[in-house]
């Protein structure tokens, strides 16, 4: 009899279990379920991604016949980018083009990121030729937010030409748009025109909870939400204070004596400082003045010359055109910084080297005070 204790209570043990197994699975309540459908869409309506009526998406609206190019496609359509991935019954593609032009009338929607296709997707391919395989979800972001262009383009149209001889067959770069996947990657796929003999950062690592693009960013709003920033960083209560981000780390790169600045504001000065270079550049060795306008070509004759975009001057008749190999650099840097505006979150420190390194070309010859600024290392 004895001999039976054990056995009987072991099986009492295991039925128990069982039971609890049950009782968990169908009586217990349940986990809390993630946000509604309707709470969802709600977000992702008031986001750029929805925006049907934006210049992203409407900009072929009136071609004839109104589709959007396979150079453009994948970005600007959703029809494009299913192309793209395959979902459409086509082969995958690498790099910025469709198999198809798309239909207009689209933005990005659920079925961009939500199909078998993007689900396992992990790596992208940039520019510059560069495949990074460990995206994870960043991965259908990257696709769009990487630019059109690299270092690399820049260094091709400008190789054994004489550095500020003006060329009739040089013109702006432009990255093209958006670019914080490429920024947060720097180096690493070649983002900004890097001067020889030089090292650049890459990947900026940021702390290991957020390290993926929907890790700050909501996938659906596109926002970020301060609460949780300020949970390392003090100065942050609101959305306008990242601004004022300043880590343990940061210099004074631009040298204005402020070391209580965030990293945002030395980026700036420093970029304000590279745009009254190109300036002096573009006026004292191509001998015709220049000026930047948030508008496409971007770079535009200065016809007064007194340093600003006015109305008038801002007509594609009236871009820029005596460009040197100097010039074509500095400005395809400076725009670049203008592509990402979270470039201070992202990875301000690839974005300073490339200004500073951009401000030491030109002082080679126009006058730049250099004396006060500092380069990361």
């Amino acid at each position: 009899m004895k001999k039976l204790v054990w056995p009987l209570i072991i099986i009492f043990f295991l039925l128990g279990g069982l039971a609890a197994i049950l009782l968990g699975q169908f009586i217990l309540p349940p986990e809390p379920r993630p946000e509604t459908v309707e709470a969802i869409s709600e977000q992702w309506s008031g986001s750029a991604h929805a925006d049907s009526e934006a210049e992203s998406f409407v900009h072929w609206d009136e071609d004839d016949p109104p589709v959007i190019s396979t150079s453009c496609a994948k970005c600007h359509s959703a029809y494009g980018f299913l192309d793209y991935l395959g979902e459409d019954e086509t082969e995958p593609n690498q790099g910025t083009s469709t198999d198809n032009e798309a239909n207009t009338g689209s933005v990005v929607s659920c079925f961009v990121c939500h199909n078998d296709s993007a689900h396992v997707k992990t790596s992208a391919y940039f520019p510059s030729g560069e495949t990074i395989d460990t995206l994870e979800e960043s991965a259908i972001c990257a696709e769009c937010h990487q630019g059109r262009r690299s270092g690399l383009d820049v260094e091709k149209s400008t190789v054994n030409l004489p550095e500020d001889e003006v060329n009739e067959e040089l013109g702006f770069i432009n990255i093209h748009y958006k670019i914080a996947a490429a920024v947060r990657y720097g180096t690493d796929v070649i983002t900004g025109y890097e001067y020889p003999e030089l090292s650049y950062s890459g990947f900026f690592n940021h702390v290991e909870d957020y390290q993926l693009c929907t890790d700050c960013h909501n996938p659906h709003s596109l926002l970020i939400n301060p609460d949780e920033c300020a949970a390392c960083h003090s100065e942050v209560s609101d959305y306008g204070d990242l601004r004022d981000i300043r880590t343990e780390d940061t210099l004074d790169f631009d040298g204005d004596g402020d070391t209580a600045e965030g990293v945002y504001g030395e980026l700036t000065k420093m970029h304000d400082m590279l745009y009254s270079a190109i300036q002096a550049y573009a006026e004292e060795v191509s001998d015709q003045s220049i000026v930047y306008a948030f508008q496409n070509p971007y770079w535009f004759i200065d016809t007064n010359g007194n340093g600003e975009a006015d109305e008038g001057e801002t007509e594609r008749a009236n871009s820029y055109g005596s460009w040197t190999p100097r010039l074509v650099k500095a400005t395809y840097n400076y725009h670049l910084v203008l592509e990402d505006p979270g470039g201070f979150t992202h990875n301000a420190r690839y974005l300073i080297q490339l200004i500073y390194d951009t401000l030491d070309d030109l002082s080679e010859v126009v006058d730049v005070e250099m004396s006060g600024l500092l380069r990361p290392e």
